[in-house]
């Protein structure tokens, strides 16, 4: 059993599959920053200093909260809508860089597709043919 798991785990499928989870959360950290970081400030500026993680609305009547962390802190039960917006983003961002990369894979292949192929063998009935003129010439 332990010979069939090293075998299952040393497939080179597996191997991709794991190489490719580990490099797809890093990539989702990478782009978390760039959203939080880099894109996110800037709207938020131009939207009169708007702090998008701060946008909640508060199910709990009559509770007013200065901050997302002060309601949650509190208990308060938050739809955080800020963050889902923030999140949004993210996955338009993934979406895209992963359809560029696609669309990169698929043309490499159709100009692997329209590279001329390799001479054609012969087919079997020529070969034939030939050999028997060979034997014919002797």
């Amino acid at each position: 059993m332990l010979k069939e798991f090293k075998d299952f785990a040393m497939k080179g499928n597996v191997l991709d599959m794991a190489i490719g989870i580990i490099m797809g959360g890093a990539f989702g950290k990478i782009i978390d920053s760039l959203v939080a970081d880099v894109i996110m400030p800037p709207i938020g500026l131009i939207l009169g200093g708007l702090n998008f993680r701060d946008l909640f609305v508060t199910l709990k009547e009559g509770a007013t909260f200065a901050s997302l962390d002060a309601a949650q802190k509190a208990g308060a039960p938050v739809i955080a809508w800020g963050n889902w917006v923030t999140t949004v983003i993210n996955f338009l961002i993934v979406a895209w860089v992963m359809f560029m990369l696609v669309k990169g894979m698929n043309a490499a292949k159709k100009e692997e597709a329209a590279a001329p192929a390799p001479a054609a063998t012969p087919p079997t009935e020529l070969l034939l043919g030939e050999i028997r003129d060979l034997l014919k010439s002797r």
